[in-house]
């Protein structure tokens, strides 16, 4: 039967999701640094070994045996750490004062790896301690365990395991969310902060950021809604997991939840343009001639479609299908106008396209989206004009984004 300790300690594991030596961990940095505080001094490397069946510690001296040194070498050696003490000292204070980052760097870190007493002993001390020692062995020296610590002790010890599980709880929440990155998660609003809303993701708060939040729609707290994990990043503040509703990649996902053919592989995606909370353009294709790829992502009377539709908030989707022919492709993206005509520039990667006058407006579009759509789906400029000549050209930059104006005839 395990001891009231142990139990306490496997209950924590339970309540937070850490892993038990993770907790035991915490403890014994947390005896070690109790221990420093009241009997350790300034040369001591301490480490506690805890056992929880019998709440039982063994406190050790941890040195690594190296060459000797002479006495010049080493007042030399400790006459440096100090100039270099006090160097980092001023440099932590002007960061402070300025507001900046304090830089996280070590008095070892320009004294490379030479004598250290704190962790390092010489092979001839280390002979008296353990015969025959050599240089890189571990010299292990116990000391006497104290029946109890001071108050300054104690709290030290509470600081040092509240620090170090959060810390563990941090790392077990980041790794448990970066399996999720490049997925789809449900989510809570929580509120708003400035042009950010946070999500409540369960054991973490998501960062939705304006860019990645669609215009047209709002979130209001309590509001249940679908985000894909963008970005999942450890701080120093702890797991930051960036969401957005606007990214591409979330039209590709849905189209996998949605869509059989395309999560087992037999209709591939080829390409995404979208305009967030408006309109999207996917390309689709297949290998297998039995499977119609834009059938297979409308479904049965659009069911597969409409879904993703209701997903998104209403935004439109044109399913069209992919070609490595770049007129076919250029004619399938800007659908559903006609085309009637496609001159390529290759080295320019230009398209001039002829449509007829009713298709026209069909084709630039409202705003000029569906000829900006296809240019970026394309990766081509796409130039737009009437048989006739009777209207300016419209012409879409692919990536550019920009709006392109309606023609207005002469």
């Amino acid at each position: 039967m395990s001891s009231p300790i142990e139990q306490a300690i496997r209950q924590i594991c339970e309540e937070k999701g850490l892993a038990y030596e993770s907790v035991i961990d915490a403890i014994q940095s947390a005896l070690a640094a109790a221990y420093r505080k009241d009997f350790g001094d300034k040369n001591s490397n301490i480490e506690v070994e805890f056992d929880p069946a019998t709440a039982q510690s063994r406190i050790f001296d941890v040195k690594t045996v190296v060459e000797d040194m002479d006495l010049e070498e080493l007042e030399k050696l400790e006459e440096e750490r100090k100039v270099r003490a006090e160097a980092l000292a001023q440099q932590i204070e002007e960061a402070r004062k300025k507001g900046e980052m304090i830089p996280a760097i070590s008095i070892e870190d320009d004294l490379g790896s030479r004598y250290n007493p704190k962790t390092d002993i010489m092979v001839s001390e280390a002979q008296v301690l353990k015969m025959g020692a050599k240089v890189d062995d571990i010299i292990r020296t116990e000391m006497p365990t104290p029946g109890e610590f001071g108050r300054m002790a104690a709290m030290t010890a509470k600081q040092v395991i509240t620090k170090k599980l959060r810390e563990a709880e941090r790392e077990v929440i980041f790794g448990e969310f970066k399996e999720h990155e490049g997925t789809i998660m449900n989510g809570t609003v929580q509120r708003r902060e400035g042009r950010i809303d946070l999500v409540d993701l369960g054991r973490t708060t998501g960062v939705m950021r304006s860019e990645d939040q669609i215009q047209t729609e709002r979130y209001n707290p309590g509001d249940r809604i679908k985000v894909y994990v963008k970005q999942v990043g450890l701080t120093t503040k702890g797991p930051e997991i960036l969401v957005s509703r606007t990214s591409e990649e979330m039209v590709r996902t849905l189209f996998g939840f949605e869509i059989p053919e395309i999560a087992e592989g037999s209709v591939e995606i080829k390409g995404i343009a979208r305009e967030a909370g408006s309109r999207s353009k996917v390309a689709v294709t297949t290998s297998e001639n039995s499977i119609d790829p834009i059938g297979a992502c409308i479904g049965q009377r659009g069911t597969r479609i409409q879904t993703i539709i209701a997903e998104l908030g209403g935004e439109k989707i044109d399913i069209v299908e992919w070609s490595d022919d770049p007129k076919t492709y250029i004619t399938n993206a800007l659908s559903p106008a006609k085309i009637t005509n496609i001159e390529l520039n290759e080295a320019d990667k230009a398209a001039f396209v002829k449509v007829k006058e009713d298709q026209l407006s069909l084709a630039i579009g409202k705003g000029g989206q569906n000829v900006r759509l296809a240019a970026k789906l394309s990766g081509w400029k796409i130039n737009i004009s009437g048989d006739e000549e009777k209207v300016e050209p419209a012409v879409a930059e692919a990536m550019a984004g920009e709006e392109v104006d309606e023609p207005v005839a002469e």
